[in-house]
């Protein structure tokens, strides 16, 4: 088994679909390493992983917005494909398995919905739980 995992921020907000009677929410998690190449100057590479979340508990998604920074794991997968400039390419995939919240949602409106950290499981799992003990959370 392979294991992928990513701490990082959604580029843009989820987007919950229903595909052969299942539901799945997609979103993108862009991590961005700093480091300083061989002349010394500092240089900033960002990975964007596209999620797939397949899950009865869709109700995590009103919180997956932009700019939320997530920790998710799951199962990697990776697509090649020529560009529109005909270069070689590749696209960094997940399904995921298990996503939490972390840390504050730059923009949660006060309403306590962003605070503190929360994990939520896969279909497998019956119940989601609360790592922080959010108890404006829904699930």
């Amino acid at each position: 088994m392979i294991k992928l995992q990513i701490i990082g921020n959604l580029g843009k907000d989820c987007i919950v679909k229903e595909v052969n009677g299942k539901n799945v929410i997609n979103f993108s998690v862009a991590h961005t390493e700093r480091y300083k190449d061989s002349q010394g100057n500092q240089k900033d590479r960002t990975t964007w992983v596209e999620c797939a979340y397949w899950t009865d508990r869709t109700a995590v998604a009103q919180y997956l917005t932009k700019g939320r920074t997530v920790y998710a794991e799951g199962s990697p997968e990776a697509d090649a494909y020529t560009n529109k400039e005909g270069q070689a390419s590749a696209t960094l995939r997940m399904r995921v398995q298990n996503v939490q919240l972390l840390g504050n949602n730059s923009n949660a409106e006060g309403n306590g919905a962003g605070q503190g950290n929360a994990s939520f499981a896969g279909s497998s799992s019956p119940v989601a739980k609360s790592a922080a003990g959010d108890d404006d959370l829904p699930f």
